[in-house]
């Protein structure tokens, strides 16, 4: 089994980052750099967290056979007994060889590093240029990067001139690569306080108001509010850039030398716009200098970038919004099923997505009814319950993890007693259930934050490039400082246990943080406890409360403007719901026609086939007689036959003769008065 659990966790780590990825991203249409890029940053983050617990117990398991090696053996007259501790030192089931662990952390750290700070904004500049080769694309992106790298170096210098100014350290390259370390770890741990601080509240909230059937359909409605209000500002926007598109489009003829960049923006358009515009090309016409004024290249490359970013977003309002309307619309019918006597669950509309037979199977209407009206409620109770247990346990120890003696930290404690039986089963799921909660804490935050529109992962295949990378930047900077407060909060971490003991690969890694004495003893101990001040905070909803006055609405049930928009949002559900019932009413209609008239239309078509073939067989046997007296009638049968299958249009009053006929009309034949019937009944240039 040695080295097994490391293999398994690895291939299981894969698979569920790529799971994650398919759900956010989009295979098919994003670069494949992006995909790469992004499924990179986030396996190796996870594996991080998911590895971390098997350090710690190989870790425990080697201080083991350290001390059973320095305890000297116990005499007794002629007989040698061995030191107590060697009897309970065993190898753990998931042991990992000397010298793996520091070269699989040192790989999988830099790696991460490298891809935070240096490739993916790179990457993410990148993606967001409208430039039309690489090489434009690579200069856009060095140039908006420049300023980037330059804070990197200038944060860098700053460490460097401290540590060489004082003359208790001598430069070396372990310190230089220890400060680099140091502040990177710094940046990640400030932004990390504050997204633990929110998630450490919020998701037991979130849970506990999932078992509120009034809340939840409550906030469905204001999101449709919201949602529907960034709709229709994705179409107008869309609108106005597709007018643009559609001018340059126009001025920009074929032999244009701009005219590749033109049909290389026109490919990013939707379809029915690359239609419309297609259809008013003239590429007869050839462009003339002297004459008409022409877009530059640098215009054509802000109109590119338009484009990608407003066709993406119009594309992504769009299937939230069909999403939102499917939860409203299960939310309702949840409501209406709580109060049914016969205890089977009843849906409004027929699931469009096609559900597995073994699933349709056991979860039967019964089963979903207990479960959604009965079972589901309770379960969300118990399930937030436990989890703001572990948000108090998380918090008390953030507070007190800096105290040894004696032993404050929940987590240390636990550890500790796990520690005295070399009960290695216990001791990693401990530290694998603290760690995996504190980054759901973190991780959950970032998959829900927006900064406006330029960061958002939105599921469904619905993320742009620019947020898959700015994601994996986050990752990639709060996992390292995640897990250094992980082993702080155990005590496994050398710098604050205050131990001569071994310490963890990980943790060999990092290097000792004594070079910067400010740091270790300063910031990386009580910078935590802020933790305490933002969970208050965002438990009296201080932080939506601002948002809500700056004028970005936020759900609130105290608020005006949150019940006018819980209003606007259920009318518009309504509304929606109406809409698809008369379309599910029309389908039913046809089908039902088509059921029971189907054979019958039939064979009624057979007999008209039959009949114009006797009709025209007769009409060859009649060359003799004139053809005009046959044609006026053969024609006026077709006719009448046409109009029993669609209206008459209407006849024009305004034309200078009327036909009692309105089908003889649609023949274009030509009047005395010197017009045509088509043109004299309706004027044709009326739609245009």
């Amino acid at each position: 089994m040695s080295g097994a659990a490391l293999g398994l966790e690895i291939v299981f780590v894969f698979f569920l980052a790529l799971f994650l990825l398919h759900r956010y991203g989009d295979f098919k249409k994003q670069h494949r750099l992006v995909i790469i890029a992004t499924l990179l940053a986030w396996y190796l983050c996870f594996l991080i967290v998911f590895i971390l617990p098997l350090d710690v117990s190989t870790t425990i398991y080697n201080r083991c056979k350290l001390n059973v090696n320095s305890s000297p053996p116990e005499s007794n007259g002629s007989y040698v007994t061995l030191a107590p501790s060697k009897q309970k030192c065993f190898k753990p089931w998931s042991y990992i060889p000397n010298g793996i662990m520091p070269i699989f952390w040192r790989v999988v750290y830099w790696t991460s590093q490298f891809l935070t700070w240096i490739l993916l904004p790179f990457m993410q500049s990148y993606a967001r240029s409208g430039g039309f080769s690489i090489t434009g694309k690579i200069k856009t992106a060095l140039i908006e990067n420049a300023i980037y790298y330059g804070t990197y170096l200038l944060i860098f210098g700053a460490f460097l001139i401290y540590v060489a100014v004082n003359p208790n350290f001598n430069l070396q390259w372990n310190q230089l690569q220890t400060i680099g370390i140091a502040a990177a770890n710094t940046w990640g741990l400030f932004l990390l306080v504050l997204l633990l601080g929110y998630g450490l509240v919020e998701i037991p909230r979130s849970h506990w108001n999932g078992a509120k059937r009034g809340y939840l359909l409550m906030k469905t409605y204001f999101k449709a509010a919201k949602l529907m209000t960034e709709k229709a500002d994705a179409e107008e926007n869309l609108e106005d850039i597709m007018e643009e598109v559609r001018k340059v489009n126009e001025s920009i003829k074929y032999n244009h030398p701009l005219r590749k960049c033109v049909d290389t923006i026109l490919k990013k358009c939707p379809t029915e716009y690359q239609e419309r515009m297609g259809r008013n090309m003239d590429d007869y016409e050839d462009f003339d200098e002297r004459q008409n004024s022409y877009p530059s290249e640098k215009s054509l490359v802000k109109l590119h970038k338009q484009v990608i970013y407003s066709v993406q977003r119009h594309r992504r309002t769009q299937v939230q919004w069909q999403i939102l309307l499917e939860q409203a619309f299960y939310l309702e019918d949840v409501a209406k099923n709580e109060t049914s006597a016969s205890r089977q669950f009843v849906h409004t509309f027929q699931s469009q997505e096609s559900e597995n037979k073994i699933f349709q199977y056991f979860y039967t209407p019964t089963v979903e009814w207990y479960w959604e009206c009965l079972l589901r409620p309770w379960f969300y109770r118990a399930l937030a319950i436990v989890l703001a247990t572990f948000s108090v346990i998380v918090v008390w120890s953030e507070c007190t993890f800096f105290s040894t003696k004696p032993v404050l930290s929940l987590f240390a404690v636990f550890i500790q007693l796990a520690e005295k039986t070399y009960n290695y089963i216990y001791i990693e799921m401990a530290c694998f259930l603290t760690i995996f909660f504190l980054s759901i804490c973190v991780y959950s935050t970032v998959f829900r934050i927006r900064v406006f529109n330029y960061y958002y992962l939105a599921s469904h295949h619905q993320t742009d490039a620019y947020s898959l990378l700015f994601s994996g930047m986050l990752f990639c900077r709060l996992t390292p400082p995640l897990c250094l407060n992980f082993l702080g909060l155990t005590h496994m971490d050398a710098t604050i246990s205050h131990k001569n003991t071994q310490p963890t690969a990980y943790t060999s890694i990092m290097g000792s943080m004594r070079v910067l004495s400010f740091i270790a003893d300063g910031f990386y101990i009580y910078y935590p406890m802020l933790v305490v001040i933002l969970c208050i905070a965002t438990y009296f909803s201080l932080g939506t409360r601002c948002l809500n006055l700056l004028g970005f609405q936020q759900f609130m049930g105290d608020s005006e403007m949150t019940s006018d928009l819980i209003d606007e949002g259920k009318e518009l559900i309504r509304r929606e719901k109406r809409k698809r019932q008369r379309q599910e009413e029309g389908e039913n209609r046809r089908r039902e026609w088509k059921e029971r008239y189907g054979n019958r239309e039939d064979s009624t078509r057979n007999r008209a086939v039959h009949t114009d073939q006797k009709e025209s067989s007769f009409s060859e046997t009649s060359t003799n007689r004139p053809l005009s007296k046959y044609t006026r009638s053969n024609g006026r049968t077709e006719r009448d036959r046409i109009e029993l299958l669609q209206d008459a249009e209407p006849l024009d009053f305004n034309a200078d003769s009327i036909n009692d006929d309105p089908l003889e009309s649609e023949s274009g034949r030509y009047q005395p008065g010197g017009r045509y019937l088509s043109m004299s009944r309706s004027r044709i240039f009326d739609d245009v």
